[in-house]
C-alpha cells in the first residue's frame, strides 16, 4: 500500500467535523462547488486534490498550510515524520524532540530567527518560513524546526536543540525543555549536551 495514502487515511480520520468545514471554507477557490458539496470526509477533499495534481507525495506544500491554517501542529508532526523518511517510533529519542519542539513552539517567540541561524538555516529559508506564515509566530518556529529535522535527519535531537538555544542565550526556553524531558525520564547527565549527539561543526547548508 502506498506509504502516502495510508498517510493521508490517517490524517483523515483525526479530522473533526468543524476541522472538515474549515478545510472545505479554505479550498472553495481550488475546488468546484459542486465538488466540494460531495466531500464528506477529509478523504474525499484529498481524493480530489490528488486527482486534480494539487496534492501529490512530492507536493505537501498545500496539504501543509492547510493543516497550519487548522493549527493542527499534531497532523503536521505526522507529515513531517512522514517527510523525513521516519515514523515517529523508528528512532530512538523521536519522542524527546516531539516534547522538546511543542515547549520550543509555545514559548520562543521573536526570537526565533536567532535560533534558526544558530541550527544553521540560511537566510533565504528563514525569508520562506516568515513569507509563508507572516502571521504567527508559533508556527514560524515550528517550520524552522521542522526543516532542520529534515536536514540533519539523525543528528537533529532534543539535546541538540537544548544546546542550541543556550548557545542564543535562550537559557529559560532550553530549561523548560530539559524540566520537561527530566518529568518523563528521558534525559540524564549523559546526554544533555553531548558532542556525540550534537556537533555544531555540522552545517545543514546542503540539505537546505
Amino acid at each position: 500500500m502506498d506509504p502516502f495514502l495510508v498517510l493521508l487515511h490517517s490524517l483523515s480520520g483525526s479530522l473533526s467535523n468543524s476541522d472538515l468545514m474549515e478545510l472545505k471554507f479554505l479550498c472553495r477557490e481550488r475546488v468546484g462547488k459542486r465538488k466540494l458539496e460531495r466531500v464528506q470526509s477529509g478523504l474525499d477533499l484529498f481524493s480530489v486534490l490528488l486527482e486534480q495534481n494539487d496534492l501529490e507525495r512530492g507536493r505537501t506544500g498545500l496539504l501543509r498550510e492547510l493543516l497550519a491554517s487548522l493549527r493542527r501542529h499534531d497532523l503536521l508532526q505526522r507529515l513531517d515524520d512522514f517527510e523525513a523518511g521516519t515514523a515517529a517510533s523508528a528512532a530512538p529519542g523521536e519522542a524527546d524532540l516531539r516534547v522538546a519542539f511543542d515547549i520550543v513552539c509555545d514559548n520562543l517567540g521573536r526570537d526565533w530567527k536567532r535560533l534558526a541561524r544558530q541550527l544553521k538555516l540560511s537566510e533565504a529559508k528563514i525569508d520562506g518560513i516568515e513569507e509563508r506564515y507572516p502571521r504567527s509566530l508559533s508556527d514560524q518556529v515550528r517550520e524552522t524546526l521542522r526543516v532542520w529535522k529534515i536536514a540533519e535527519r539523525e543528528k537533529a535531537t532534543a539535546a541538540g536543540l537544548v544546546k542550541a538555544l543556550r548557545a542564543c542565550r535562550l537559557n529559560l526556553v532550553a530549561d523548560l525543555v530539559e524540566e520537561a524531558l527530566q518529568a518523563q525520564g528521558s534525559v540524564n547527565e549523559s546526554d544533555d549536551v553531548s558532542p556525540v549527539l550534537w556537533d555544531p561543526t555540522v552545517s545543514s547548508s546542503e540539505a537546505l
